[in-house]
Order: structure tokens, then sequence, then C-alpha cells
């Protein structure tokens, strides 16, 4: 959401300005925006990508691109035209075309909406000629449509402008435009909480405390670094073993992640309060065991696991489809498919852990172990986690995404994240 607009930092004013014939940076082609989370880059780049428009065409076509055209209006648009309507702007939105067409002091410009997904999203920006571009959060769309789009910027005078939260160094924005940022003759800005005035101290110590590791790196201190050593240092050394409460717990959820040949891990979890804790568990390696287990059996072992607690629901891998077909035959638990993202889901489990909202009990040794040896995989170019030891903190993965950080779900808690993408 963009803020009520009071005062401006001097980077964000750098980049309310750069485009004006008075900037000393107005010779350039491109604005690359960059850093931490909540620093206020993107506030100013869509009001002034606006401004700039309407300084220099009249006519003219522009592009909003977002990884989704969903998250693009959650996080500039609705906002944005609120701002520009209290600022005197004329606005026409067809949102079946995705189409937005502004006006002001006798001028008119139209901006599209573009979601830039996967590979496939370039043909939708074919064709077009435009006068500029706005990425939002470049970082997370595909080479191939955001290389399309800028191709589309024929017209005379046109800029690209960008922005983004750090990922992997080997990224191929990070490698293509940050560090050849000078030779495309393009202004880059690394933004960090500081530069945002409308953050008080307690806001930013409150991020702050949200993440570690990389990406507390990234997130916080705004740093294109890779993924390395233990995926949850913290909790491997201990930080999040508790003993649940003597009290009765108010809800009971069950996380699983489904395994014939790879091991079967599911999580007894109760909310104590307004924290969840994961109070006892299954895991069971069919290699180490020489026999694997049927559906059936597995049914069995959750019943087991439940016992008599009423149960909110059963959370799965979705791409269990036996197992959850054999759960929704019993007709016994309400059965929910997991989110299966997994930076996102890994980060949501950071969060979690950090807020104190999820706990683990001496009694599950399996997720213990496995928090002890869940690592990144420091081989690949881009962000990915080694393949073993990881059943438990798959199922702990699933429960946090679908249940924990379900706030459509009553009764459920929303952890605060600092933006959606997608």
């Amino acid at each position: 959401m963009i803020p009520a607009l009071r005062s401006f930092s001097s980077k964000q004013t750098t980049v309310l300005t750069w485009w004006h014939p008075s900037s000393p940076h107005a010779g350039k082609d491109a604005i690359i925006c960059d850093g931490a989370v909540r620093s206020g880059k993107t506030t100013c780049m869509a009001l002034s990508f606006v401004l700039w428009a309407f300084f220099r065409f009249h006519d003219g076509t522009f592009a909003l691109c977002g990884k989704t055209i969903t998250s693009l209006r959650r996080n500039i648009v609705e906002s944005l035209l609120a701002l520009l309507r209290s600022l005197g702007f004329g606005v026409q939105e067809k949102v079946s075309q995705n189409r937005i067409t502004l006006s002001f002091a006798g001028r008119q410009n139209v901006f599209y909406l573009f979601g830039g997904r996967d590979e496939a999203s370039a043909s939708l920006i074919q064709g077009m000629t435009l006068c500029g571009v706005l990425f939002d959060e470049v970082a997370l769309m595909p080479r191939s449509f955001v290389e399309q789009a800028l191709a589309r910027c024929s017209v005379e005078g046109a800029k690209f402008w960008f922005n983004c939260n750090p990922e992997h160094p080997q990224h191929w924005f990070y490698q293509e435009w940050i560090t050849k940022a000078a030779q495309r003759n393009c202004l880059y800005l690394h933004f960090l909480m500081r530069d945002n005035p409308s953050l008080s101290e307690a806001v930013i110590r409150r991020y702050e405390s949200l993440y570690s590791g990389t990406f507390y790196d990234r997130f916080v201190r705004g740093l294109w670094v890779a993924a390395e050593g233990l995926v949850y240092p913290e909790a491997a050394a201990g930080a999040y073993t508790k003993a649940p409460p003597a009290t009765a717990a108010s809800r009971w959820c069950v996380s699983c992640d489904y395994g014939t040949v790879n091991p079967m891990s599911m999580g007894l979890w109760g909310l104590f309060g307004d924290a969840w804790y994961r109070v006892k568990e299954i895991y069971y390696d069919s290699k180490a065991e020489g026999r694997q287990k049927t559906d059936e059996e597995y049914y069995d072992d959750l019943c087991a696991l439940v016992g008599e607690r009423r149960i909110d629901c059963v959370t799965v891998d979705p791409s269990a489809a036996s197992f959850l077909a054999c759960l929704r035959s019993h007709n016994r638990f309400r059965v929910l498919p997991a989110r299966n993202e997994v930076l996102p889901g890994i980060r949501r489990v950071q969060e979690a852990f950090r807020q104190k909202k999820l706990f683990i009990s001496p009694d599950c040794k399996a997720a213990l172990r496995e928090f002890s040896l869940y690592r990144w995989d420091e081989n690949e170019t881009k962000d990915c986690v080694v393949k073993t030891n990881d059943h438990a903190m798959d199922d702990i993965r699933y429960f946090v995404s679908t249940i924990l950080c379900a706030p459509e779900a009553p009764g459920f808690v929303a952890l605060a994240v600092e933006r959606e993408n997608g």
C-alpha cells in the first residue's frame, strides 16, 4: 500500500526526480531500485513513473508489470490510483481489459497491466509499442518476459523502471543489469528500511526480528547473497524446542508429508494460547523398516496419532493423490491439500519461529533430527534445499503455509509478511 506522503528521504527524492531535465541523472535510460523490504522504493517509483509519463508524453502507451496482475493490483495499482485521484488525475479503469486511462492538465496516457509469471507470459506483450515500462519485483519474473517488454519500448525517449528485493547473486537480473548498470546507462539505487521516513524505529526493529540467516541478509540488509548452511540454524540449536503447556489445547491439526519409498512424516499440532506446538509425530521409513505400508495402514497410523482428539483439519502434500482419496473415503477428517511453495514456505516457517508462534516438543525426535541436517544446496546457482532429511521439514512447512498462515480460516494465526508475490 502507498501510505500518505508527507516527506521523502534523499533516495526517494532522487527516484521522484531522476528523469527531470534539471536532474544530473536525466540522461539515464533506466532506473533500478533494489534492497530491503518496506524501504519505500516501490512507493516513489510508481508515482514517479506516472509523473514522468505525463511530463514527457501525451497519448502514450505504457506497461505496468508484476509477477501476476492480482499481485500488481494489490501491491501498487489500487493505492496508486487513489493517490492520483487525490492529486487531481482523471482515472478510467477497464478491469476486464487490464487497462487504465489517466488524464491530467489536458494530457492523457494509457497504462496496461501485465503479469510475468512464467516463460509463456512473454507472448502477452508481443506486438505492443510502448513509451515506458515499470517492473514491480522484477527478480520474480522470467528473463524472456522482461526482455520482450523492453523490446516493445521503441518510442523516442522511452525509459525502463525496475524494482525488486534481492535474490541469489547468480540471478540473471543481478548479473545482467545490476552488475552492468553503468554500461547500460542505468541509475542504480540501493534502499534500506531507514530510507523510508514513514517507518518508525519500532516498526523497523519488528521487521529486523522477523528474519534470520539468508533472509535477514536479503530482506533487512538488502544484499544479493547465496543461501548456505542450515536452513533453520536456530531451530537446530534448540531455540524453539519446548514442551507444550499442561493446559488443554484450543485446536488440533495434523500435517502429513506422504511417502511410500521415502519416509512418511505426520505431525500433530495443538494451539496453546497464541502459539502452535508440534506435540507428537509419526515418522515411518520403509527403507529402514524393510516394508512399505499401504494407504490404509497410514490412515490407521493417523488415527492412532490423533486418538480421541477433535481435529480441525489434516493437510497433506497435494501430490499424494491416493492418500488424499483414502482420507476422504473415510469421511472422518476435513482434508486440505497443502500449499507447497518451497521458498515462501521456508520463509513463513522462519517467521513463525521468530514470532514465537511455533514450537517443537522434545518428543518429536524426527523433526529435531532433521533440523540439524536440513541444508541449502550450495552447489546450485539458485536457491534450493538438499532433498534429503526433509520429510518432517516438508510437513512442518505444509502446516505453517496452509494452516498457521491462513488468514481466511477463523481462529488461525496470520503472520505479518512483507508482500504477497502472486
